[in-house]
């Protein structure tokens, strides 16, 4: 039987897919070998110029219009960052990047560009929009950041952890959209739709695809937000699986995520495949908010050395899965790893804080509706933000709006610093940090937590204070006139969690000192700021599993909240009444054994904490860092 046109024109088609998808896959193992990972050397190599090359031949051979060109735009853990970020945050090594109408800018660009190509721009997320936001964002619930993520183009968004910050109302509210009764001045420091500003919601869709709730059949629902969106692409059928990481309870306040579960993310993801397959879908992208570490992040568009839990995920994921973008650490990667079939699969980050955007050039098979994955590459493009970039109209506009709704909150003045123009959150060996103690001060001061008639044996007023030191998101400032504006403590604390008093005991004070370096934190230790209590840990134990290195003797507290009196050793058997934020509270960062106190009394927030310090010590004195000591 003679062919028809389209099918004679298919047939070289395809045998140049089946001979260039063999050649890609040589070509990227060959190329690998500079570029292995320490995690998997064999399975991990750069998104590079074989898979480049293979996509422009198929693209450019005759009869190659049957084959479909997606371009997928992507950026991750934006945080709320709507203006340049300042300092290194602000930078892609020595390129000043960021800022949503810079990002914006960029995106309109690359979708031209791809148009302009043949192919169909796609622009995704996967996770960390919002949340740890400037107070720009912040002092608006995030409203800002979800309308300057409609102006430039959102599509489609995976779900992170700092997106249940407020919790998952809150979350569904930015969803769907409308306004929050806190007041014409609002409450705690924020203001939802201020002035004559509304608020319709996110025009993108979030997906939560193992993101469950505890009672199931109490929603319509499986998931808190859809777990697939699939779009179609000139009649192909794309679909994208959204997720956050398994451990999100672990680093988020308990009340943010209470009544939901949070599933494994390979078994969700391989448990959707069939599911997406039986509507057609064969292009499977899935937006991950987890990642990897490169050992060297300069190195913007290689995959140097890269490890960690995202790594992992994305050599796991069923075969049937194209591509992973991810983020959640913060770190810019262009990897491909070798799926369970041997197959090569794009594995991508974008830096953060929207200084980078990654495009991911995809090319589907009209026969088989699948992406080429031997043709696909990606590449990361950095948003700069200098004078010869002119900024997103639309995006600026917005930006515009609320700095002037901002200005009179963000510019008052709280305080200064008498030694200095800055407080560095820099910690230094030992794990302290001036800042840190500034902070851990300011709370075991706060009055608010101090409940009247509170029972405990060494009454209701907090004597020691422990504050985690990743809620410490930037230095403490002073402005060009030489003040620390309310803006300024902001920005070391974004978080707005809540204060909390509590009993604890010498040894479950001592118990949680030793999970800085044991448990969740073993491979990554988290050193608590102090007030109130002095110790020595030794490196070597802390380099061991489930060691106890606090040094005998060491651990010395200030027991009667009085610096006249001279600190005296922590015993085991008596009850101290600390404070700490909410997140620490209910366990977050791996602190489990918070969980364990009792008579916690809810004070007020942290950055009133910080606030009332600095107001009350006007001008404040930068702490000596001699509270921890590490003994090598």
């Amino acid at each position: 039987m003679q062919p028809n046109r389209r099918t004679a024109r298919a047939i070289p088609v395809a045998a140049a897919l089946t001979s260039l998808a063999l050649a890609g896959l040589a070509a990227t193992t060959a190329s690998a070998a500079p570029e292995r990972s320490t995690a998997q050397p064999a399975r991990v190599s750069t998104s590079g110029q074989s898979a480049e090359t293979s996509y422009h031949r198929l693209a450019d051979r005759k009869g190659s219009k049957d084959l479909v060109k997606l371009d997928l735009l992507a950026f991750n853990d934006f945080h709320g960052n709507l203006e340049p970020p300042s300092g290194s945050g602000g930078r892609v090594n020595n390129t000043n990047a960021g800022g949503a109408a810079y990002l914006g800018r960029l995106l309109s660009d690359e979708r031209k560009k791809s148009r302009a190509a043949g192919a169909v721009p796609i622009t995704v997320a996967p996770g960390d929009i919002v949340g740890a936001s400037p107070l720009l964002s912040a002092a608006f619930h995030d409203e800002p950041t979800i309308k300057a993520m409609n102006a430039l183009g959102l599509q489609v968004a995976s779900v992170g952890n700092h997106e249940f910050d407020e919790g998952w109302r809150e979350l569904r509210r930015l969803q769907t959209g409308g306004c929050l009764d806190d007041g014409a001045d609002g409450a705690n420091g924020q203001n939802s739709c201020p002035g004559d500003q509304g608020f319709g919601g996110a025009d993108f869709q979030f997906l939560a695809a193992n993101v469950g709730w505890t009672d199931p059949d109490a929603h319509k629902r499986k998931t808190l937000f859809p777990a697939t969106k699939v779009i179609k692409v000139k009649g192909q059928k794309v679909g994208f699986i959204g997720m956050t990481l398994e451990g999100t309870p672990d680093i988020v306040t308990a009340a943010g995520v209470q009544g939901l579960t949070f599933a494994d993310e390979v078994e969700t993801a391989n448990a959707l495949v069939p599911k997406l397959r039986k509507q057609g879908v064969k292009s499977i992208i899935v937006l991950l908010h987890e990642g990897a570490t490169p050992t060297d992040p300069t190195a913007y568009n290689s995959c140097s050395g890269v490890s960690g839990a995202g790594l992992t995920i994305a050599q796991d994921l069923s075969p049937a899965i194209d591509a992973v973008v991810s983020g959640h650490t913060h770190q810019p990667y262009n990897c491909v790893v070798r799926d369970p079939s041997g197959q090569p699969r794009l594995f991508t980050s974008a830096y953060s804080f929207g200084r980078m955007v990654t495009k991911l050039h995809l090319l589907i098979d009209p026969r088989t509706h699948d992406i080429v994955r031997p043709a696909a590459f990606a590449e990361n493009l950095i948003a700069t933000n200098d004078a010869s970039v002119a900024p997103l109209a639309s995006v600026q506009s917005i930006i515009d709006t609320y700095n002037a709704l901002v200005s009179g909150i963000a510019d008052k003045v709280i305080g200064h610093i008498a030694d200095g123009t800055l407080v560095s959150k820099t910690q230094e060996a030992d794990g302290e940090s001036p800042l840190g103690d500034l902070i851990a001060d300011g709370q075991v001061a706060d009055p608010t937590t101090i409940e009247a008639g509170a029972s405990g044996s060494t009454g209701n007023t907090p004597v020691i204070a422990l504050m985690n030191p990743g809620g410490i998101r930037a230095d403490l400032v002073e402005n060009a006139a030489g003040d620390v504006t309310y803006g300024a403590a902001f920005a070391v604390q974004p978080f707005n969690n809540f204060m909390v008093s509590m009993d604890l005991t010498g040894a479950q004070i001592k118990a949680i000192l030793n999970q800085q370096w044991n448990g969740a934190n073993e491979s990554t230790r988290k050193i608590l700021q102090v007030s109130g209590l002095t110790y020595t840990w030794d490196a070597s134990d802390a380099a061991l599993p489930d060691t106890d290195a606090l040094v005998p003797g060491t651990v010395m507290v200030d027991a009667d909240a009085d610096p006249a009196i001279a600190m005296v050793p922590l015993e085991d058997g008596t009850t101290y009444r600390v404070v700490s934020n909410n997140f620490v509270s209910d366990g977050g960062d791996g602190f489990t054994v918070f969980r364990d106190g009792t008579n916690k009394y809810f004070g007020g927030l942290d950055i009133d904490s910080l606030r009332m310090y600095l107001e009350a010590h006007d001008p404040v004195t930068t702490p000596v860092t001699d509270r921890i000591t590490r003994q090598d």
